[in-house]
């Protein structure tokens, strides 16, 4: 089927014809194109970080990423865009055997206690999130969803506030196990987020081995726990059987791998040796602007990934 034909009719079925306008025409005479690179691992850019080569319109930005050799597609700010364009979004990642990573599943309280504080219209609020969150995660084709329990409440003991934190979790496992959904639990660091309740690897660990369900794992953001514990390898290892999900960016800066001072090469090397087939997201800026800076995050990831 012709490019352009597959976009007119999945604007005819599911957006409308006039949804997409000239969307993807930029990149409509390279549809069938092979990827100009091969990468042994699932990495997912975002939105944004192409956009110099690609323009601003989401579709076109996945194309590009499609057209590269990408096999991977992650958005934060998923849930906050049309059904439309989550159905358009769908059928091009389809298109291309691309796997749809994380989206962020929930309100996060960044400067107040919810979940740690074990408050029921907390609690409820997270819940009906979550239930939000699996249809759009069947919109689009995602098995993955962030989840960061939000703000210390220093009225509560820390073992109180892993129990509440425990009880939110299990309930929200009741509403994804069915569909088989997994949320992915981030530890994020102090000085980016100071004061959140979840921050090391061995405490989502814990949480996740008591929570104990196939849908509550850890995401481990490489960029936070090199900031909050370091030690990257061996805490990848202890940690192995409850990480679902990986996320990436150098420190510091948090810009792309080759920029600061994590040896990306090993620590893909590892993942990759241990036979990961999940997503590795690209969460992190450009070093540099423009095209110029696109390309360099391109040859980042080819150098970072070269196991030679």
């Amino acid at each position: 089927m012709e490019r352009r034909q597959f976009i007119n009719n999945v604007a005819l079925a599911s957006v409308g014809a006039s949804f997409l306008g000239g969307s993807l025409k930029a990149h409509a005479a390279n549809a069938f194109v092979t990827a100009k690179n091969k990468f042994p691992l699932h990495f997912a850019p975002h939105d944004g970080m192409f956009k110099a080569h690609a323009g601003a319109d989401i579709l076109d930005q996945i194309q590009f990423m499609a057209d590269q050799g990408f096999t991977a597609f992650e958005d934060n700010e998923l849930k906050g865009r049309s059904i439309a364009t989550q159905e358009a979004m769908a059928a091009l990642l389809k298109k291309h055997n691309m796997t749809m990573g994380v989206f962020v599943a929930h309100k996060i309280y960044w400067s107040e206690p919810n979940l740690a504080s074990g408050k029921e219209d907390y609690l409820k609020e997270f819940l009906a999130d979550i239930k939000d969150s699996v249809a759009v995660a069947k919109r689009i084709g995602a098995k993955w969803m962030t989840v960061v329990p939000g703000h210390v409440d220093l009225r509560l003991s820390k073992d109180y506030q892993t129990a509440n934190v425990v009880n939110a979790l299990r309930k929200a496992c009741e509403i994804l196990e069915p569909h088989g959904l997994v949320m992915v639990l981030e530890p994020l660091n102090f000085r980016n987020h100071p004061g959140l309740f979840l921050t090391e690897s061995p405490q989502a660990y814990q949480i996740c081995k008591a929570v104990n369900s196939p849908s509550c794992k850890i995401l481990f953001d490489i960029y936070h726990q090199q900031i909050q514990e370091g030690n990257l390898i061996p805490n990848i290892e202890t940690c192995w059987d409850e990480i679902a999900y990986f996320q990436i960016g150098d420190n510091p800066g948090r810009n792309e791998p080759g920029t600061g001072e994590i040896n990306y090469r090993n620590v893909f090397k590892y993942i990759h040796d241990r036979g990961f087939k999940g997503v590795l997201g690209m969460e992190h800026g450009n070093s540099m602007p423009d095209k110029a800076g696109e390309q360099a995050v391109i040859n980042a990831y080819l150098t970072a990934s070269n196991f030679d």
